[in-house]
Parts: structure tokens; C-alpha cells; sequence
């Protein structure tokens, strides 16, 4: 594939923007000023691409902010067409001598080890990952995924009719066991506060890209009675969201607050606070904060999962559900309610539930 090179110069302003597309990946560049940046921060995507309404979107949305927010910054990203791309992205960035450098989301451990270790001056930061053993210039963000799981599952419960709920996983791990075990123990806790007995339908796609493929597996699980989908798996998730729409049945989004995408199909969202963090922990980096070989954890607590309560929340689920689900997220806050984040931990709990 050809490079292509786009410049353009407003000179009342005095700011640059460049986009440009490589062989193997596409990157985009803002710049806050057309002086020299004094600081560089780039993102790789994983193979959902930048623009998968999850988590690439919302760490890039994160980086903008940055840019726009700190003077002399200039934030960068690659995306990833397959995961063979994650070690020239990464070294393309640091071999650029970018002061921070991410990898989006934990299928990048390895490349992001190896990348730091080639180049030990440079700063890294990964996603989704805690990044152990520990090297001293690799940061490790990892989020309780499974506390906002625990509340839309708990919404799920206590909205559907069919008493039959599903979830689509995209490539297991430990990441999306969270997901997964979390949502799975806020439906069996809204089950025996109502009551009743509901059941799960779980399937994994083995992939975070193929939508055709989300859509096939909701179509199925629509069929077979149920009516609330909540999808872990990032573009994926799209197609699950098309055939909700298509049959006017209900779903669950994840990391963003993705009702824009079906606002009236959309029940609630699985909040990762993403743009948040990557904002946040890219200016910690810039100002001199020494996060390097450590891992910072987000849930509840830190604002960095969540479900949202909005007018929009509201028309879907009620402000009497959205009450009883601000009190369950006031006990998981107070290590009154501990959702699990893997078999082992979800057996327990539910142990606790009989």
C-alpha cells in the first residue's frame, strides 16, 4: 500500500494536523501547536481499530483530550489490522522516541515487553493488563470490570420478562471473565431478590472483530427466548447491537455509554472509564510522576467503571431500578457486595447466595 501524506496549514492558527496511512497500519496525529511537541504519546490499537465504540475509541478520546488540555503535546495513533502489526507499531513509536507509548488492551503483553526492553528509555503504558513481572518503564492499567458487570447484570434481572438473559465473550481470558463472572453474579443477584430463577446463555465468538459473527450468535439467542444481551467482545458487540435493533429487542453496551448507538434498544452499558485514565495517567507521566513498574487498578471506587445514570438510563430501565442499582453500587463501594472475576470466584459467591 502506497503512504499517503496529508498537510495542512492554517496559518491564523498556527496548527498542523496530519493523518496518514501506513502497509500495515493507519495512524493520526494532533498536535496542539505547530511549535516542536515536547511531549509525544502514542497509541496502538488492537485489532477492533479506533473506531470500535469500545475501548480503542475511548482511549483515543482520551489522548485528544490530553492533547487539547496540555501545551506542546502531540498524541498519535496506529491501529492494528492483525495482531502480527503489534511489535512494528509499538517500535515504530518508540524508535520516533515518543515519551509514552500504549498498547491498548492485553493482547499486547508480549509485543509490550519486548518493545520495552529494546528500548528502555522510552515510557510505556498498556491497557487491560497488570503487566507482571514488573519492568520499570512499563505501567500496567487494569480496571474491575466485573463491579459495573455485577450492576448491569443486576439491571438485566430485574428487567427482563423472559427470565432468560444472554452474553457474548470475545476471546476468553482474564479480562473478559470478568465481564463475564461479573455479569453472571449481579443476574443470580437479582434473581433471589426477586426471587425467581433466571438462566445465562453464554457463548464466546473467539474473536474481537467479526460483527457478522455477533450478529449470528444474537439471532440464535434471540430465537431461543432471550431477551437482554450484554456483549463483551468489541466489534463484535456491533453486530448484537444491529440484530437487537433489527428484532427490537434489548442489549447491553460496554465501556462506553454506547445508548447513542440503539436509544431505544439499549438498556444499560458496562462503563470502562477509559478516556479517563489514559488522560489521567498520560499526564502523571508528563509531569514527572513515576508510575513505571507499577499497576493501577480502577473500579467503582475510582470512577473508572461504572453504569450511567442518565435521562437516557432512565427511559430505559426506570428510576425505581436505577435506585436499587445506585444502592447495590453504594455496597460494592463498601466491600458489602464483592463480585467475582473467574470461575473460582463466581463459585464461591454463588455459594454465598444459597
Amino acid at each position: 500500500m502506497k503512504c499517503k501524506k496529508l498537510v495542512s496549514l492554517i496559518m491564523s492558527m498556527s496548527v498542523v494536523t496530519m493523518v496518514f496511512a501506513g502497509c500495515s497500519s493507519s495512524g493520526k496525529t494532533a498536535t496542539k501547536t505547530a511549535t516542536t511537541p515536547t511531549f509525544k504519546d502514542g497509541m496502538v490499537t488492537d485489532t477492533g481499530g479506533v473506531n470500535d465504540q469500545s475501548f480503542n475509541q475511548g482511549s483515543w478520546k482520551g489522548l485528544q483530550s490530553f492533547a487539547k488540555n496540555n501545551k506542546g503535546v502531540q498524541v498519535k495513533y496506529l491501529e492494528s489490522v492483525q495482531s502480527s502489526n503489534y511489535p512494528s507499531n509499538l517500535n515504530q513509536f518508540a524508535s520516533n522516541k515518543y515519551n509514552l507509548v500504549w498498547g491498548i488492551g492485553y493482547l499486547m503483553e508480549d509485543a509490550v515487553k519486548a518493545s520495552a526492553k529494546a528500548y528502555p528509555n522510552v515510557k510505556f503504558a498498556v491497557i487491560d493488563d497488570a503487566m507482571t513481572p514488573h519492568q520499570s518503564n512499563v505501567t500496567g492499567v487494569i480496571f474491575k470490570a466485573q463491579e459495573s458487570s455485577f450492576l448491569v447484570g443486576y439491571i438485566a434481572a430485574l428487567k427482563t420478562k423472559t427470565n432468560k438473559v444472554g452474553f457474548i465473550g470475545g476471546i476468553s481470558g482474564t479480562v473478559i471473565d470478568q465481564f463475564d463472572y461479573g455479569y453472571r453474579a449481579g443476574v443470580a443477584y437479582g434473581a433471589k431478590q426477586l426471587g425467581k430463577t433466571i438462566t445465562v446463555n453464554v457463548q464466546y465468538a473467539n474473536s474481537f472483530s467479526d460483527s457478522s459473527l455477533g450478529k449470528a450468535i444474537s439471532q440464535n439467542m434471540y430465537a431461543k427466548g432471550v431477551d437482554i444481551i450484554f456483549t463483551a467482545a468489541g466489534n463484535v458487540g456491533q453486530g448484537m447491537v444491529a440484530e437487537a435493533k433489527s428484532e427490537n429487542k434489548l442489549c447491553i453496551g460496554v465501556d462506553m455509554d454506547q445508548a447513542y448507538l440503539a436509544p431505544n434498544n439499549m438498556l444499560t452499558s458496562s462503563l470502562k472509564n477509559v478516556s479517563n485514565v489514559t488522560e489521567s495517567v498520560s499526564k502523571q507521566i508528563k509531569d514527572g510522576v513515576n508510575v513505571g513498574g507499577k499497576t493501577l487498578s480502577y473500579g467503582l471506587k475510582e470512577n473508572g467503571v461504572g453504569v450511567p445514570y442518565t435521562a437516557q438510563a432512565i427511559k430505559m430501565c426506570g428510576q425505581d431500578v436505577l435506585d436499587k442499582t445506585k444502592t447495590v453500587d453504594k455496597n460494592v463501594v463498601a466491600g458489602k457486595i464483592v463480585p467475582p472475576y473467574n470461575k473460582a470466584t463466581f463459585n464461591t459467591y454463588i455459594n454465598t447466595l444459597k
